[in-house]
């Protein structure tokens, strides 16, 4: 079942969520924006190079593949989460989380983003990338060891190899 906006606010302030920096009015629905961190990657001749995000911005080229990361740290022992675009960025032709949405129990850390922009599209660190929505299991949790050792204390964004 997924968690109303309530239930998110309350299992933040009681430490089931942690979502950091938090803003309760970031809470919608059934999910929590999330924002844009400062990293970015661009795959260029062969390699991903880093951007700095300057305050003013930086313009994505159409049909290149960018790796962001979340500004927020997030993440749950308690729940899975999945993290989607948001419909705004979605309706200027710019893709979040093109094939990786899902967090898995006990991660948490700021999640890498797939970023794809249709049209040329201005990306600036702070502003409002996507929605995170919290997801209560069933059956017993195993949560993946490699998964946890893997990406549980990334804070940029992470290419496919370990960091």
């Amino acid at each position: 079942m997924i968690l109303t906006g309530d239930a998110i606010r309350h299992a933040v302030d009681s430490g089931e969520i942690t979502f950091s920096p938090y803003d309760a009015a970031s809470v919608n629905p059934n999910s929590i924006n999330y924002h844009l961190g400062r990293g970015l990657k661009v795959f260029e001749n062969g390699s991903w190079r880093d951007i700095d995000l300057p305050d003013d911005g930086f313009v994505l080229e159409p049909h290149r593949m960018y790796l962001g990361h979340t500004e927020e740290v997030i993440g749950s022992r308690q729940f899975a989460m999945r993290l989607i675009g948001c419909s705004s960025n979605g309706r200027r032709g710019l893709f979040l989380q093109l094939s990786a949405d899902l967090g898995h129990t006990t991660s948490c850390h700021r999640w890498t983003l797939e970023i794809l922009a249709a049209l040329p599209t201005r990306l600036r660190p702070g502003m409002v990338a996507g929605q995170v929505s919290f997801w209560r299991n069933t059956g017993r949790l195993v949560p993946s060891p490699a998964t946890y050792a893997r990406f549980n204390h990334a804070c940029e964004p992470q290419n496919g190899v370990t960091p």
